[in-house]
């Protein structure tokens, strides 16, 4: 949905580098913590070069890992707290999904289950320095839901798509469960009964608000100008449902639900409006209504034309036996 060059990180994140780097004696150029001062949002090519500036000044290759294993709760902006007052850990793996953005555009979580095990899959959009930050991110989620769970989370294992940075010894040492390597994608797997586990910091108050404040931020990066977008993309793909349709806006369909219902729509309703535009615009040329229907996504003829009924109040044989008679009227 956005340009590379309209990605960004929430400057807390990258406060979190600096702050590692001068505890661990890292020197990094000055100039790094003067673009944070009155920063809303950090524009993703100054964190592509602050992280290749910490990873180069840096001797450990496993400084990412160690970043995120020591990432606390406020560098993750509002949806940090958002996270560890869900009252269980699915709660608020479902948080995740939904409002990662709030952290970084650079890259988004999916939950998959697969034989009693759960998957949270990371699908990185870096180029720089990929490999540290898919490790910052995994270790990040390993710390906080240990912390946000009391220690009793336990990680089944890590899968990492490049090739171990340092001695994989090191890896499990660090974060206490096997990690494989050169795999299909990066991923952190546990056990799904897990996911039932409470969290010490639940508050369900305290989350509602801390989820208006995450929706906020996401206005303010244009995550939550929803309408445009979801009429830009049915035009663009009219065969696609609902969550197609949120999956290319990078969130759930019951997020998309919930924005789209605090505006007094619905997807079935933008979708309707668009493809009625759409069928109407079409009926002027000479396709047929057959193949009109099909370019629309309806599943034959009779469904469109049922359809295009509802709407205009005439068939699309008919409607277009109209604007054809007020083309040779010059009307």
């Amino acid at each position: 949905m956005h340009e590379r060059s309209e990605l960004s990180v929430t400057p807390r994140y990258s406060q979190a580098i600096l702050q590692m780097a001068e505890r661990l004696n890292i020197v990094l150029p000055a100039h790094f913590g003067g673009r944070l001062k009155n920063l809303q949002r950090v524009p993703i090519g100054w964190q592509d070069e602050l992280w290749d500036a910490f990873c180069e000044a840096s001797d450990d290759p496993l400084i990412g890992l160690r970043l995120g294993l020591e990432i606390q709760v406020g560098h993750l902006d509002s949806l940090g707290m958002l996270l560890v007052t869900c009252d269980t850990l699915g709660d608020a793996l479902n948080e995740l999904v939904e409002y990662a953005p709030v952290i970084s555009d650079g890259g988004e979580f999916q939950v998959q289950h697969e034989a009693g095990l759960v998957l949270i899959d990371y699908h990185p959009n870096f180029q720089v320095r990929q490999a540290e930050r898919v490790e910052a991110a995994l270790g990040s989620i390993v710390n906080l839901t240990r912390w946000a769970t009391g220690g009793r989370f336990r990680p089944s294992a890590i899968w990492l798509s490049h090739p171990p940075l340092d001695d994989p010894s090191r890896y499990e040492a660090l974060v206490g469960c096997p990690v494989h390597f050169s795999a299909d994608g990066c991923r952190l797997s546990f056990s799904a009964d897990q996911l039932t586990l409470s969290q010490i910091q639940a508050n369900s108050a305290l989350r509602d608000h801390l989820r208006q404040l995450a929706d906020q931020v996401l206005a303010e990066v244009g995550r939550l100008s929803l309408v445009g977008e979801v009429e830009r993309l049915v035009r663009a793909y009219p065969r696609r449902g609902k969550e197609n349709i949120a999956a290319q806006l990078q969130i759930s369909g019951r997020h998309m639900h919930r924005r789209l219902a605090e505006e007094g729509l619905s997807f079935k309703s933008l979708r309707d409006s668009v493809l009625q535009s759409m069928a109407c615009h079409m009926l002027n040329s000479d396709q047929r209504l057959a193949q009109i229907a099909e370019q629309l996504g309806f599943s034959d003829e009779n469904a469109f034309t049922r359809a295009f009924r509802r709407w205009q109040g005439v068939t699309p044989a008919r409607y277009r036996d109209r604007q054809r008679a007020h083309l040779l009227r010059g009307e």
